[in-house]
């Protein structure tokens, strides 16, 4: 097992997710041997030259063949093995889009499906590379458990609980190198309960992925001005975690922030869970808007998009100003 230790911690926030989903998936190979990997040729980008390298006979690369990749990781579950199928999570979701509702949905096949490099990791490329509607669709698809990590250390123990869990998941990797860190040491993660990494009482913030980190700056900027506020990482948006949530319905306002549209993803998810609630508090959803956005750097559209700490932190503000005049 990949220790917890400081420095490995520090060495893989440097490599960003998708590298630290290669290691991980390695690592448990060799207690595992009924594991396969399977790549859309991306074995770098994924950091699964390792794997490559260490069990030769169980890795498959399948070009960009998407399609085609979902459809052999169905045979292998369907025999026994535990497949992990990485691909760009725009291409992992709506490419083979029909693969995984056949595959993963209907026959509810264990294939773990990899969204490496979702949201705008690779934004340079532009609109058709940024996985912005992966969770929407993925939500959308019977039997398949959606988790969306907070940084590479919640990576590895993603990576972990899918190996050891029979079902059909998927999960979306965002950020990129030098991914900041929200665990700085080993915790306890399990499939379908958040962790809550930070109380408060007048405003919930439930996040997931890249935006865990930036809402905890966000709760500082709000902090200073008397705000009390709690963070929750929603690591698994499908199922939710709705005790979790019910304990944040304590709030004045509940605030969901994600790097993904607005539509279809955790925000919507938590006010479907809230809408089945008698009394709920105010809701705010933060996301990225109904538009494409232009090429760009990482971190310029993260502006752009209204994602930074300081942007999230000005929006929740004046929505609790609103409801508290």
């Amino acid at each position: 097992m990949l220790e917890f230790t400081k420095s490995n911690i520090r060495m893989w926030s440097r490599l960003g997710e998708c590298a630290v989903f290669g290691l991980a998936v390695t690592d448990v190979s060799g207690e595992r041997s009924n594991i396969v990997a399977l790549t859309a040729d991306l074995c770098s980008l994924s950091c699964l030259d390792k794997f490559k390298n260490s069990y030769p006979d169980r890795f498959f690369n399948f070009g960009i063949a998407e399609q085609n990749m979902i459809a052999a990781a169905a045979g292998f579950a369907k025999e026994g093995f535990i497949p992990f199928a990485s691909a760009q999570g725009t291409f992992a979701s709506m490419r083979s889009a029909d693969q995984v509702r056949v595959n993963m949905g209907y026959m509810n096949l264990g294939i773990k499906l990899v969204g490496l490099a979702s949201g705008f990791s690779l934004g340079s490329f532009g609109p058709t590379h940024m996985g912005l509607e992966d969770i929407a669709v993925m939500r959308a698809v019977p039997n398949i458990t959606v988790i969306s990590p907070a940084d590479c250390t919640a990576t590895v123990k993603a990576v972990y609980a899918a190996a050891s869990n029979t079902v059909p998941i998927y999960i979306r990797l965002t950020g990129t190198m030098n991914d900041p860190v929200v665990y700085n040491e080993d915790f306890n993660f399990e499939i379908g309960k958040a962790v809550t990494l930070r109380s408060g009482s007048d405003i919930s913030i439930i996040a997931c992925g890249s935006m865990v980190y930036n809402s905890l700056k966000a709760a500082d900027i709000l902090q200073e001005k008397g705000i009390s506020v709690s963070v929750i990482d929603m690591h698994t948006i499908k199922p939710l975690d709705e005790q979790t949530l019910d304990k944040a319905c304590g709030a004045k306002l509940v605030v969901t922030v994600e790097e993904h549209s607005i539509y279809g993803g955790l925000g919507e998810a938590v006010v479907h869970c809230l809408s089945r609630r008698e009394l709920s508090p105010r809701q705010l959803i933060i996301g990225v808007e109904d538009f494409y956005p232009h090429a760009n750097e990482y971190d310029n559209l993260i502006v752009e998009c209204g994602l930074s700490s300081e942007q999230i932190a000005k929006k929740i503000f004046d929505a609790f100003s609103k409801i508290t005049k």
